[in-house]
């Protein structure tokens, strides 16, 4: 075992190492008066800054979850290291050599787990570095300089190379005094047939870094064809690196991250260099897996929620990309900082971007383009056809629950009037209080439990086509009395409404029993038919009803008395034209809604096509409402 640090060192290491400059390695730290500094508690979640940092008395406290201590309990709880752990790191970053009381100088072999991890991959970089200038290594130059990185670039970044022998790291490390267990745990290195040998052979080998700026563990990109394993292979877990918790360029970007309250997330290590290159140097990626909440966690101690902070995500324009997008907007509400999504209009990524058409590309892609959320909405609603009423009140469904998880009560509802517009739902506030409702319903059930019961939207006006044999028609709706009233008015005393009726679509009826004896008559060879054998015409229709409850319902209307004593050709043109009317009052406003989702920037023949039938319409409705049965 290690003996005990000597105490003079350790106070040495606490004085050499002021605890506001740990901190701040994990959190943006600001003024919070009386010469302390304040920021978001790395040890639990918090809105408003509770933990406070003394920098006179080296010590900090959190007043939300009671932790507290000084610069050596800081590093201890928030990488979980030992005591000493802390202090030889500390030392080393201070530049102190520490006295051990038992055994004089602490060797190599007897420092902490993860001392020894962290050391070991400290070297590797630096072997992988020194690998990239040898000539085995000129394709892995090849490869970066193709996409636009020199010499100076990779030095920045730490990208190196390694070589493609079986064993040539894990030879360099033993000479080093590491371990085959410590180079096996570490996951630089796993088990062959006679021992260990390097995991990464024959690749461009990117350091991954923790916010601290200690190498945690490796990115490795393959070059060469005849290298059957994954296009990018990452470090195992270990006990130094998890790939949910840490992010590619954290420790370059965190204090401009922190100063600007803005963070770029890209989707790859090319990605970050190439933002970082074009000036764009708040720009993190994860390690090969999904942006996630540890990630958010990250982002947030370094963000401090402030009602200005921003982040960007960049995604490539296809299926996959659009998926990583939705995913990270499942913890959108996580963040108190604007979402935005930025695609390139070609699709490309940034790497990709700056190549073809230079920095300044890049700098305008990451400008904030679309929120997150409107990003998610626009895909939910793309999949329904907005064209119909049964189409947006599908859309409706699946996005208010969307809408009604953004906790800010003013953003919510002016998301709810955007998502009215995406609709084309002229009636913004059925859409308003739809969302409102589903909030209220997750706030008092604490956002568990089934979603409430779908209800039938107004302006979805019984479309969707159900079986004639289904619920009860209230003929208090004056639609559906009008509608039945015209379908008598067709089966009883077809010669008050031919040859008008016949031109009538199906879709003109919105209740699905009388859409249904509508076709039934169309089958049958229409209303005219009637007019030449009016006991055959019945006949015809009820054979030509699909099933027994549409024959019933035809039986009944061809039975049930018409609802005025004097029925003549001026009652028979009223319930025309409010049947037709009705419907064209409906596709006006699918049209409107049309406008609507349209907006000002679309193709100008479409847009022209839509107005002129918008006009056409009203025209016609104009027509109908002055002259009467004339204008059918």
């Amino acid at each position: 075992m290690a003996g005990r640090i000597n105490d003079e060192d350790v106070k040495a290491v606490r004085d050499a190492v002021p605890i506001d400059a740990v901190v701040s390695e994990y959190l943006q730290l600001r003024n919070a008066g009386g010469g302390n500094l304040k920021g978001l508690c790395p040890f639990h979640d918090e809105k408003s800054p509770s933990f406070q940092v003394s920098p006179s008395k080296g010590l900090f406290h959190c007043f939300g979850c009671q932790e507290g201590g000084d610069t050596i309990t800081f590093v201890m709880k928030v990488d979980h290291l030992s005591f000493s752990e802390v202090v030889e790191r500390l030392a080393g970053q201070a530049g102190i050599t520490l006295r051990y009381e038992e055994g004089g100088y602490n060797p190599s072999h007897q420092r902490g787990e993860r001392i020894r991890l962290v050391e070991a991959h400290k070297v590797a970089a630096q072997f992988y570095m020194d690998q990239l200038e040898s000539a085995e290594a000129e394709i892995g130059r090849k490869f970066l300089a193709e996409r636009g990185f020199d010499q100076a670039a990779a030095a920045h970044f730490g990208v190196g190379y390694s070589p493609a022998g079986w064993d040539h790291l894990t030879r360099f490390l033993r000479g080093k005094g590491f371990t085959d267990k410590e180079l096996i745990t570490s996951g630089i290195s796993q088990e062959g047939r006679r021992g260990p040998i390097d995991r990464f052979r024959g690749r461009l080998m990117w350091p991954i870094r923790d916010i601290g700026g200690e190498v945690v563990g490796f990115g490795a990109r393959r070059l060469r064809e005849d290298d059957n394993g994954p296009k990018y292979l990452n470090t195992p877990e270990t006990p130094i690196y998890r790939k949910s918790q840490v992010l590619y360029g954290i420790d370059l970007a965190k204090k401009e991250i922190a100063k600007s309250s803005r963070a770029v997330v890209v989707e790859g290590y090319t990605d970050v260099m190439a933002c970082h290159l074009a000036g764009i140097t708040t720009a993190i990626a994860t390690c090969g897996t999904a942006f996630g909440g540890d990630h958010i966690k990250i982002l947030r101690r370094l963000l401090m929620d402030n009602g200005s902070a921003r982040v960007i995500f960049t995604f490539d324009g296809d299926s996959a990309g659009q998926k990583a997008a939705l995913r990270a907007f499942e913890d959108d509400q996580k963040f108190a900082a604007e979402t935005y999504i930025a695609v390139a209009p070609d699709g490309m990524d940034p790497c990709d971007l700056r190549l073809a058409k230079g920095d300044e590309a890049v700098a305008d892609l990451v400008e904030p383009r679309t929120p997150l959320f409107e990003f998610a909405l626009r895909h939910i609603v793309s999949r329904y056809d907005l064209e119909t009423p049964a189409g947006r009140a599908a859309a409706l469904d699946e996005a208010a629950p969307v809408v009604a998880r953004i906790k800010n009560s003013g953003a919510q509802h002016e998301v709810a009037v955007q998502l009215a517009g995406m609709l084309g739902i002229l009636d913004t506030q059925f859409v308003v209080k739809r969302v409102s409702q589903l909030a209220r319903w997750a706030r008092d059930r604490g956002g568990r439990g089934p979603a409430p019961a779908r209800t039938q939207q107004p302006y979805e006006a019984a479309a969707t086509r159900a079986s004639a044999a289904g619920p009860a028609l209230t003929l208090r709706n004056p639609v559906y009395a009008t509608e039945r009233e015209l379908l008598k008015l067709a089966l009883q005393r077809p010669e008050l409404v031919s040859p008008a009726f016949d031109a009538y679509g199906v879709d003109e009826f919105t209740a699905a029993p009388y859409a249904a004896v509508r076709e039934a008559i169309i089958e049958a060879g229409g209303a005219d038919l009637g007019t030449q054998d009016p006991q055959a015409y019945l006949v015809r229709v009820r054979e030509a009803a699909p099933d027994d409850a549409v024959r019933a319902m035809v039986t009944e209307l061809a039975v049930e008395a018409i609802l005025r004593r004097s029925v003549d050709e001026v009652y028979a043109g009223q319930q025309l034209v409010a049947v037709r009317r009705r419907a064209v009052d409906r596709r006006i406003r699918d049209v409107q809604g049309s406008l609507t989702r349209l907006g000002t920037h679309s193709d100008p023949a479409r847009l022209s096509a839509v107005q002129e039938e918008l006009m056409v319409l009203q025209r016609y409705d104009r027509a109908l409402q002055d002259l009467g049965a004339q204008a059918l």
